[in-house]
């Protein structure tokens, strides 16, 4: 079981490994057994699915930066919600390369040290080029 201050430590290796855009320091945190899913609906299960489900993103990663705006870390049970803000270029129809935001967050849950399964949850709303758009919607609010 780790310490909320080896929890911590961790989190921050893992935060300058996304800094970083390094694809291995991010997935050294993960256990074998990872089951990712993504804003999306997407899913990968194991850490060479989910390797291979990020390299592309990785290898064409646009400088994408996500920043910690909040930490709740649960010892006892080994969970942490992370709130965070990516700020990348956007992917969307009709606005591709433009300054995107996007805000969310990740439960992540802990086992034998590392992170088992990791949740990620999005906003509805996003800006891009400064204007907040709805997802799904095809005009600007």
């Amino acid at each position: 079981m780790l310490t909320r201050e080896a929890i911590v430590e961790a989190l921050i290796r893992w935060n300058q490994a996304w800094e970083a855009h390094d694809l291995d320091g991010v997935m050294e945190l993960f256990h074998e057994d990872i089951l990712f899913e993504n804003w999306t609906g997407g899913r990968a299960q194991g850490r060479e699915n989910l390797r291979r489900l990020w390299t592309p993103w990785f290898t064409h990663h646009g400088n994408f930066r996500f920043t910690g705006e909040d930490t709740f870390i649960d010892v006892e049970q080994q969970k942490i919600l992370y709130r965070w803000r990516l700020d990348w270029p956007s992917a969307e129809q009709g606005y591709e390369g433009l300054p995107e935001q996007r805000r969310g967050v990740d439960l992540l849950h802990f086992k034998d040290g590392k992170i088992i399964e990791k949740l990620t949850y999005i906003k509805t709303v996003l800006s891009i080029d400064g204007k907040r758009f709805q997802l799904g919607l095809p005009s600007a609010g």
